[in-house]
């Protein structure tokens, strides 16, 4: 029976350890994901601000910190949803707006 050399050791992480993922950036998409769901601007708004802080926290880490991806999802979302309710908001203001000056006449 001939004997195999060990395999060899796993390389060592570049600059004293691997990369982590940002915990704000998942906070950003969870908020996001809450904001379209059930909380509307509650969740939202605070999305994109913890969603850009994490960005930059990310693009300043050198490569240490990922999940940049995260936070632009949870940015996205949070905007889709200020979106959707500026839109809701104008479809109630055009409501009350005009709502009293079409009238259904039956003949």
């Amino acid at each position: 029976m001939t004997d195999f050399p060990p395999p060899p050791p796993p390389p060592a992480a570049p600059y004293g350890g691997a990369p982590t993922s940002s915990g704000k950036a998942v906070a950003a998409l969870v908020l996001g994901i809450l904001g379209i769901v059930s909380c509307g601007p509650l969740a939202a708004i605070p999305a994109i601000i913890v969603g850009r802080s994490a960005q930059r926290e990310i693009d300043a880490s050198g490569g240490m910190i990922t999940g940049r991806g995260l936070a632009s999802a949870g940015v996205v979302l949070g905007w889709i949803e200020v979106g959707l309710m500026v839109l809701g908001a104008l479809v109630v203001a055009l409501v009350f707006a005009f709502g009293g000056t079409f009238h259904l006449s039956s003949a």
